[in-house]
């Protein structure tokens, strides 16, 4: 199979891209520049610099021409803010570009398609009764994102959508996403981290990457995969970044809803003072963070993810967040 991929430098992309060649598959990518310093990025794809979104329809058929499938490992996540509106902002990075790409992708005569999305969007459907994308910008684009994705699959091209939760690993050369999370904690006053009871789905880069290419392999019709190999309550997980961070005894607080609601409030005042717009409402996401978002592994299993160290990738994810001031890295590009 040749594989077309948007992305395939970034921390998902990459992996994927790696696990493509090595079940012998080929895979070209675009990307933007430049490197990150030391990444493993595979010296057999046929890597393209650039801006996909300049790309004009002419040149992106000739990328995707003798193509099978085509990868979509980019866009934005909820850590970027934007000035408002900020839905309009998601809509340009994660939903307007699969308006574009995948009839293009038709037209140059791919038949598979799997795009990396979100778990939100699982449970937006699952809980309609929480309105998530009613209340979060981002998760709006997102179920946006799925339902277009999903709506274009036809006889002719089959479509998946991998519905991601917490991921953890690292790329060499890159910022990782968790240095806000590091940040926050590492601000917590007397020594302590306060945080809500619940739990979340998680998963390591390796078993994204067995995901993506499972999909690719597998996947028909029009299917949206709710994909989690581990769920763990956050004392569990905290008490694993703590010992990454060197604190194994750090106390944990457990504070109720309304205490991270007023959080959120808190939040949002300062964003609205700086000029810009959260695309998760914290108010709104102190329901979720209470609760277990957990997803059941036969998705993931059913796509090909097998056993990983997920106390490892936490473990390697918090421990370069920390030393990301000391380092010349790459910012984190969701997939890009």
């Amino acid at each position: 199979m040749k594989v077309f991929m948007i992305g395939g430098t970034g921390l998902l992309g990459s992996a994927a891209a790696a696990l493509f060649l090595e079940r012998g598959h080929s895979v070209k990518s675009v990307a933007l520049p430049p490197l990150p310093h030391g990444a493993p990025i595979p010296a057999a794809m046929e890597l393209r610099f650039g801006d996909f979104l300049h790309m004009g329809d002419d040149a992106l058929l000739a990328l995707m021409a003798g193509c099978d499938c085509f990868v979509f490992a980019a866009g934005v996540d909820d850590r970027v803010d934007f000035r408002p509106p900020i839905f309009e902002e998601y809509l340009r990075f994660n939903v307007a570009p699969l308006r574009r790409l995948i009839p293009l992708a038709k037209r140059a005569g791919i038949t598979r398609t799997v795009v990396l999305g979100s778990y939100f969007t699982h449970f937006a459907r699952e809980f309609p009764e929480m309105r998530l994308a009613e209340k979060h910008p981002y998760i709006r684009s997102r179920v946006a994102q799925e339902e277009l994705a999903l709506s274009l699959a036809d006889e002719r091209m089959s479509v998946a959508v991998l519905e991601l939760p917490y991921i953890f690993g690292t790329q060499p050369g890159r910022r990782p996403v968790w240095t806000i999370f590091t940040d926050r904690l590492s601000a917590m006053p007397f020594g302590m981290t306060m945080y809500p009871k619940g739990g979340t789905a998680m998963l390591t880069v390796r078993q994204v990457a067995q995901t993506v290419v499972g999909a690719a392999e597998k996947s028909t019709g029009a299917r949206a995969y709710p994909i989690g190999c581990y769920n763990m309550n956050w004392d569990d997980f905290l008490a694993v970044v703590h010992a990454a961070m060197g604190q194994p005894h750090r106390k944990i607080v457990h504070i109720a809803n309304w205490m991270f609601r007023a959080y959120g409030m808190a939040a949002i005042r300062k964003s609205r003072a700086e000029g810009t717009e959260m695309g998760i409402n914290p108010v709104g996401l102190a329901d979720l963070m209470c609760m277990n978002t957990f997803i059941d592994t036969r998705w993931a299993r059913e796509l090909g993810a097998t056993v990983d160290n997920i106390k490892a990738a936490i473990t390697d994810s918090i421990r370069l967040s920390l030393a990301a001031g000391k380092l010349e890295l790459l910012e984190m590009r969701s997939g890009g």
